[in-house]
């Protein structure tokens, strides 16, 4: 098989991070450097910085109610990146990114094959939002933000949005660009306040407190993986 692939089955990284490290010259094969579209099989010796891949041990998915001031990343040299915060004993990594300033719902595993099936764009998955602004939330605002916004140079897709409250609102999207929230709002010049993801498709953050992680259910395994027609070991 490729050896993206390869790697991320053994819960060493993602597929794409995988791509990443073999552009930079940092896997061989068999003590050969690998090079993109290289293929590895079982009992091939394939080493990572010059040390071995260990074997797969099981998939992991993990939600987290990330705090604010935790960044979604692997990157070890930064402070307070969510790896180091969860400690988990495993090798996991984050499915996609819940901006430092941002808190609720993100998701973790071990498991490379799925984070490319959540994040493919044409997948369309829902995302929801809580989210509290400094202006009243009014009907054009609500209307605006509902029908796409430019942002980036592109025009977001249509999403569902309601009034809570004076100052608050709830969003669903089906896309997920950089800050995207926060820029739609600051569109319309509105300052986000406070921004909580509520729900990944059928992943909900439910009562987990702010900090706390655990492991998806059976029945949530089960749903999410006949929405990607992905199966979840």
């Amino acid at each position: 098989m490729r050896i993206n692939k390869f790697i991320s089955e053994t819960g060493f990284c993602s597929r794409r991070e995988a791509d990443k490290l073999v552009e930079s010259g940092r896997v061989t094969i068999n003590g050969e450097v690998a090079v993109l579209g290289s293929q590895a099989e079982e009992g091939d010796d394939v080493r990572v910085n010059g040390k071995p891949l260990r074997e797969k041990s099981g998939h992991v998915y993990i939600a987290l109610n990330k705090p604010v001031g935790i960044t979604s990343t692997t990157e070890s040299h930064i402070q307070g990146n969510v790896v180091d915060f969860v400690g988990h004993p495993q090798r996991i990594f984050p499915i996609g990114r819940l901006d430092k300033d941002s808190e609720g719902l993100i998701l973790l595993t071990n498991d490379g094959d799925i984070v490319n099936k959540i994040l493919r764009a044409e997948g369309k998955h829902e995302k929801e939002y809580i989210v509290t602004v400094d202006r009243p939330v009014t009907p054009s605002f609500v209307q605006g933000m509902s029908t796409g916004v430019k942002i980036l140079g592109q025009r977001t897709l249509p999403c569902e949005v309601t009034r809570v409250s004076e100052y608050v609102f709830r969003i669903i999207l089906t896309e997920g660009k950089n800050r995207q929230i926060r820029r739609m709002c600051a569109a319309f010049s509105y300052e986000v306040k406070k921004l909580q993801r509520l729900r990944i498709m059928n992943i909900r953050l439910g009562s987990l407190q702010r900090g706390a992680w655990r492991d998806l259910t059976e029945t949530e395994k089960q749903e999410l993986g006949e929405m990607l027609n992905y199966t979840l070991s």
